[in-house]
């Protein structure tokens, strides 16, 4: 059997940008039209041998912020407990090659594992069934024993697209059944909804550093400066670049005109959490909003008692003056020659 490994990382690109490319072989039937919103730049193809194996490589760039690599590689039999540790060992190594060590230390990454399946017989559901216990720890990658409700859990999420062809999606791995290796369409949805949820969660984890450091600056600083308009500048610039990218981020994914690919992403959506991760993002930049609002009331409140000041200080120069010149010219004060 083939595994196909996802890893997605942040990777932004800022020199010129190359003709973007579009999805191929997205649905399996023509769809009305294809998804435009993501912009894909292919970065090379190569194949390496890790632990013995020999590991056929893709890599793309996404809108120049998330670089996807896709990894193939056979296992005689991804079941057996002696094949996990090597597929850990190649997942390990793939990870270590592609992924800059900052990222892999701050956990800024996704990674995925599909099983690609030509024969499941007598049917998909029922070759399912029968390996279940296996096919969970596969999914999972672990080899303790899972209850009953745990694996009908992870093994719920099913996709037919023909009694044939089925696709079993969980949060931390896939099984795909094509009895004509016709995988692309349903590993392209997969590597759209990874790369949807690592941008929630770079927007997410964007939102988060800019709040520490409203918090870090206004309120947990003893010697805590005012707020300047460059200060104030620099949040609102911030914050509308999170926004604009929670917006494209929400809508890269246009509607397809295939009913199978709209019941596939539909589950990957359900099984990633995507609505909910949406709704975090957008509930934090809704916070981001009220607190900038704030800063720049207290700003403005912070600005006229400042010139309230400075208005108090000129009238009371002007005072000094007029009192100088009335004692001038009362003779009280004599201008010596």
């Amino acid at each position: 059997m083939e595994i196909c490994y996802l890893i997605a990382f942040p990777d932004t690109y800022e020199g010129s940008t190359p003709i973007p490319e579009q999805f191929k072989g997205l649905v399996k039937d023509a769809p009305y039209f294809q998804p435009t919103d993501i912009d894909l730049v292919a970065l090379g193809e190569e194949t390496i041998l890790i632990e013995g194996y020999a590991v056929s490589t893709v890599r793309q760039r996404f809108d120049d912020r998330v670089q996807m690599v896709e990894c193939h590689f056979d296992l005689k039999d991804p079941f057996a407990p002696s094949v996990l540790s090597d597929r850990i060992k190649i997942q390990s190594a793939l990870q270590s090659r592609f992924i800059p060590e900052a990222i892999r230390r701050n956990g800024l990454y996704e990674e995925y594992s599909i099983l690609l399946v030509q024969e499941a017989n007598p049917t998909p559901d029922k070759w399912i069934d029968k390996n279940s216990l296996a096919i969970a720890n596969f999914i999972r990658s672990q080899r303790e024993v899972f209850d009953k409700e745990e694996v009908n859990e992870i093994l719920a999420s099913r996709t037919r697209y023909s009694a044939r062809e089925l696709t079993l999606v969980d949060w931390e791995g896939a099984i795909i059944i094509a009895p004509n290796a016709d995988y692309h369409s349903d590993i392209a949805l997969l590597k759209i909804g990874n790369y949807q949820l690592l941008r929630y969660r770079m927007l997410d984890k964007s939102v988060e550093e800019m709040l520490d450091k409203i918090n870090e600056t206004f309120f947990k600083n003893k010697r805590r400066p005012r707020p300047t308009r460059g200060m104030i500048r620099q949040i609102a610039q911030h914050r509308l670049e999170v926004m604009l990218g929670f917006e494209r981020a929400e809508q890269n994914m246009l509607l397809i005109g295939d009913w199978y690919t709209s019941k596939l992403y539909e589950a990957i959506q359900g099984e990633f959490y995507l609505k909910d991760w949406k709704e975090s993002v957008r509930s934090k930049l809704d916070n981001l909003e009220n607190i900038v609002e704030t800063i720049k009331d207290n700003f403005s409140i912070s600005w006229e008692n400042l010139m309230d000041q400075f208005q108090m200080y000129l009238w009371l120069l002007l005072l000094l003056g007029y009192l100088y010149l009335y004692f001038l010219d009362a003779g009280w004060i004599t201008i010596p020659k």
